[in-house]
């Protein structure tokens, strides 16, 4: 009984019936853009990775941290939900999470990490569009979940109020980005603003609600996090303490 109980959990995880696309995958983009975009994304990480080296130096508690955020993105981000001709699936990205908790830089590399292993592991996204699905997740979810608490760091909003605009902003960054990406490299003929205002339309049902989930997410757990160990997060400019009573 347990033989076949493990036979049928072998088949329903190695199924590829059951498997969902996710990022922009293996083979969708051309050449000349996987290489554009890996080009962009490796600078951009080689910076990044600077940051997070100097952020966990000798430090056990901030690589614990570390750890845990990046387990939380790459759980968060393997919710599937395909998008019809877009070639990919909408899903949470969880990177304003870490972008709270070890800063954009910390963000930035644990976002890559997860890209690299869901292609590697699941074959979510692929190794040659993982420059183009870094850029869109890791690198723009992370800056501009950063923009906006920067924007919001002076006004009176309660942490949870911060946090959930900054994950809903960052999911939908993410998309907007991933939907130019796929308009530049599959336009053809056509006109890229057309085939992008298609791209976006594509994405909207499912990405719209996705963004509004996502901001409900990044608030509990980053609050969660502050009530518990906000001294080590590097977002100290939030003022967590009143942002954590209101």
């Amino acid at each position: 009984m347990k033989e076949r109980a493990l036979l049928l959990g072998s088949l329903i995880v190695l199924s590829p019936e059951l498997v969902y696309g996710m990022h922009i995958s293996e083979g969708i983009l051309p050449l000349k853009w996987a290489l554009f975009w890996w080009l962009i994304t490796a600078v951009i990480l080689g910076l990044a990775l600077r940051g997070v080296r100097n952020f966990l130096m000798d430090d056990l508690q901030r690589k614990a941290l570390f750890t845990f955020v990046t387990a939380f993105i790459f759980l968060i981000s393997l919710i599937p939900i395909p998008v019809p001709i877009a070639g990919t699936s909408s899903h949470p990205v969880g990177v304003a999470t870490g972008v709270f908790v070890l800063g954009v830089c910390g963000s930035i590399v644990a976002g890559f990490i997860v890209l690299l292993l869901q292609a590697f592991l699941l074959a979510h996204g692929g190794l040659s569009t993982l420059g183009a699905n870094t850029l869109a997740m890791a690198v723009i979810g992370s800056l501009s979940a950063y923009l906006v608490i920067l924007l919001l760091q002076r006004t009176p909003f309660p942490l949870y109020v911060k946090a959930f605009i900054s994950g809903a902003v960052a999911n939908w960054a993410t998309y907007l980005v991933t939907a130019l990406q796929l308009s530049l490299a599959l336009k053809g003929d056509e006109p890229l603003e057309v085939f992008l205002i298609k791209t976006i339309l594509a994405f909207m049902p499912t990405q719209l609600p996705m963004g509004i989930i996502e901001g409900v997410i990044t608030a509990s757990v980053v609050t969660a996090i502050a009530k518990k160990r906000g001294d080590l997060m590097v977002s100290k400019y939030l003022n967590l303490r009143e942002g954590v009573v209101k």
